[in-house]
């Protein structure tokens, strides 16, 4: 039975107190004012002294007001139906849709239990080369995007979910601008995978506690499709702005601060969303990429510091690309070998050899004179960021691999490359 309290001790800002028993942390309470209905979650227990964070805000609740607990924690509703829509961080639709309330599913639970789980050995494409070619995504796995404000982040969430080969799609946004929030929808609409993805989209206006729950029913959408034997890719942005979130609720506590003012608790916060990520036994999986963008650049702010520790690896988007040197993914060495048998040494040379001309374009830019070798490097590394590193080339893996070989052929001699003889005379180009 529901537990009803017709008496709020305490108004602070979005944060309500009653005196309350056999409430649970996290439960959901709806407060009726006079205004409407507003739904709060429990944040904090004292005794018998419960706090709510209200998701509405506290703007027209009054001491008076009736509070009525729920008796679970949120839920989101899963079916077919969701593929198509679009929701808030309450889970109610953004799309004008009709509200979904069958089969309602707790957010926020514990990660895949080990032996449910694979290792993870299986390529997943996304046509983009700088990630397919040079640090393959792997189904099941975690990867952040590392990134600074004003990089094409959003726009590159975008290719991914348009051009990814995953069953589902589930696109999480945490404090998007409108404008952002809508070139999603335009974008994917226009692409064809609006019928595959799911959105969960909190918007700057929204409030802030909505912004909390993004991650976790982005995640538990995701964890049941994949029951159903879907591979499923789950795109969040933006994780700082969750983790500011999180520490602004901290803030209303009270808590004592961590570092820069973020709770104590911020790597298992993380931590617990991330490893959501699963590639199941006998059934589907999760995979996760989530941009976390770095204020300042700072790659020790406690974000992208904390994140670092939990991921298997990272991409970092700088100047408009993904930048080779910096990007990693930890994973990619289980499936280059089932990919092309090309693949593992193109790549290694072709990195070589961007490295080189790196160091030749500082040399040429200090005013040295330029060797015919040094020529050829900086003719190397033009070509390599035109045809490969823009975010813009969609292309297969093997059209890739072909580029490669393409451009190395436009550039060098064969045995400059340093690739083994036997490669170099089955895939390098006819003249």
């Amino acid at each position: 039975m529901n537990k009803v309290y017709n008496r709020i001790e305490s108004i602070v800002g979005n944060v309500i107190t009653v005196r309350a028993t056999g409430v649970k942390y996290k439960e959901l309470a709806q407060i009726n004012t006079r205004f409407g209905k507003s739904l709060a979650q429990v944040n904090k227990l004292d005794s018998d002294i419960v706090s709510l964070q209200v998701f509405a805000g506290g703007q027209g609740i009054s001491t008076g007001d009736e509070v009525r607990f729920l008796g679970h924690e949120m839920r989101v509703s899963f079916g077919e139906d969701l593929l198509g829509r679009i929701f808030n961080g309450s889970g109610d639709p953004r799309d004008k849709g009709p509200c979904l309330t069958e089969n309602m599913k707790p957010i926020g639970g514990p990660s895949v239990n080990p032996t449910k789980r694979i290792l993870a050995n299986r390529m997943l494409r996304t046509n983009i080369p700088m990630i397919d070619m040079f640090n393959t995504l792997v189904v099941s796995q975690k990867l952040p995007i590392f990134s600074i404000s004003g990089e094409p982040y959003n726009q590159l969430l975008a290719r991914i979910a348009m051009q990814a080969e995953a069953d589902v799609i589930v696109l999480g946004g945490m404090g998007l601008k409108y404008d952002d929030f809508l070139y999603f929808k335009e974008e994917l609409s226009k692409g064809g995978a609006l019928s595959k993805t799911v959105m969960f989209i909190h918007t700057a206006s929204d409030p802030t506690v909505e912004c909390m729950m993004i991650p976790d029913m982005a995640l538990a959408v995701a964890e049941q499709f994949a029951l159903q034997d879907k591979d499923v890719l789950v795109l969040l942005t933006d994780m700082t702005n969750y983790a500011d979130a999180m520490k602004e609720i901290a803030i209303t506590q009270e808590q004592v601060p961590s570092n820069r003012g973020y709770p104590g608790d911020l790597y298992s916060q993380l931590a617990a969303r991330y490893e959501k990520a699963v590639d199941f036994a006998d059934s589907g999986s999760v995979t996760v990429l989530a941009v976390t963008t770095m204020p300042g650049d700072d790659v020790t702010h406690p974000v992208p510091d904390n994140t670092g520790y939990i991921t298997e690896g990272q991409y970092y988007l700088k100047g408009g690309r993904i930048e080779p040197f910096g990007s990693l993914s930890r994973l990619k060495q289980n499936v280059n070998g089932k990919t092309r048998r090309d693949h593992r040494a193109l790549m290694d040379a072709m990195i070589r050899l961007y490295s080189s001309y790196k160091e030749t374009l500082e040399k040429k830019n200090m005013g040295f004179s330029m060797s015919r070798w040094d020529k050829k490097l900086l003719r190397y590394g033009e070509l390599f960021e035109a045809r490969l590193m823009a975010l813009s080339v969609n292309m297969s893996l093997e059209q890739a691999l072909d580029t490669g070989w393409s451009i190395l052929a436009e550039c060098f001699e064969k045995d400059e490359t340093g690739i083994k003889s036997e490669l170099t005379d089955e895939f390098w180009p006819e003249s």
